[in-house]
């Protein structure tokens, strides 16, 4: 039976609980210039140029750890952060990188379909990796509008496209073969022990995905809800493919096995690959055969 819109968004707030601690470890997650340039790189990329003003207030979607918001802030790209997530374990670890960090975000747990907000509060929406967790599209995108000021912008960056999704799960499969071998080179263990809470969570990790899209899909969520000057774009083929190949090998051992040579070397290939991806075939191949799809829109004044 499908999936209903309770059991979607009880695996993911379960699912996100667990992952909160080891999340940033996990995707790599940096709040250095390294991550502002990744973030402000991807936002510029969604908008189509570099911002043409400085956001005063900004709202996350599912802000997870606050790798875009905290970034944003950091680079002057929004004055003031709210982060919504459905996961209060993510809220709890953003605001301990926001305290790190000296850094002001009112969060809020909440669903994208629900804000607690009123209208026209906020200048810029947006994401990152998030549309595909909410099972009621049509009613967050009419949330997302109508908490937009008139004149503002929405961005959502890092959604699967069905290619992208379709293409991730050969690295996946191919790394999976290949763990044992590359586990016996870099001298680490398989990784075997989880807590009670970690296999509770991690188990659900195949349900909380919910959704791929095409760059008509977000076109069409975005007229529904009457934004307008719609952009869609692709991001990453080479990077995506070499990054779940990585996470998968990584996966399987355990964590304090895996040598820093090899974290290092398959973090700056990802970074090259990125950068081909970004300057050779992005400009040039349509959207849809990329791994990530962004998708950027305004609001009429």
């Amino acid at each position: 039976m499908p999936a209903t819109p309770e059991r979607i968004k009880e695996v993911n707030e379960r699912y996100h609980d667990v992952a909160a601690a080891s999340y940033d470890s996990k995707w790599g997650i940096d709040f250095g210039e390294i991550g502002q340039d990744q973030v402000t790189g991807k936002l510029r990329k969604a908008l189509g140029r570099w911002p043409d003003r400085v956001f005063g207030d900004a709202l996350e979607i599912g802000a997870g750890t606050g790798y875009f918001s905290l970034n944003l802030l950091q680079a002057g790209v929004i004055e003031r952060a709210t982060a919504t997530d459905i996961s209060p374990g993510m809220l709890a670890a953003l605001d301990e990188n926001a305290s790190r960090l000296g850094l002001e975000v009112r969060t809020a747990a909440a669903e994208a379909e629900t804000l607690p907000f009123p209208d026209e509060s906020f200048d810029l929406v947006f994401g990152h990796a998030v549309l595909h967790h909410i099972p009621d599209l049509e009613g967050a995108f009419s949330e997302f509008a109508r908490v937009l000021r008139p004149g503002g912008t929405l961005a959502f960056c890092g959604e699967p496209s069905r290619y992208g999704d379709f293409l991730a799960a050969i690295p996946k499969r191919t790394a999976l073969l290949a763990a044992p071998l590359w586990r016996r080179a870099m001298r680490a263990s398989q990784r075997h022990e989880y807590s009670d809470a970690e296999l509770n969570g991690h188990s659900l990790e195949g349900e909380v995905d919910v959704h791929a899209f095409s760059p008509g899909d977000l076109r069409r969520f975005c007229a529904a809800a009457g934004l307008n000057d719609v952009r869609v774009r692709g991001e990453e083929l080479l990077a995506s493919i070499h990054g779940w190949t990585v996470r998968t090998l990584e996966a399987s051992a355990e964590p304090g096995q895996v040598p820093w040579a090899w974290r290092r070397f398959a973090f700056l290939s990802y970074l090259a690959l990125q950068r081909l991806d970004n300057q050779v075939l992005e400009p040039h191949l349509p959207p849809q055969l990329f791994y990530n799809l962004l998708v950027a829109a305004r609001k009429l004044a």
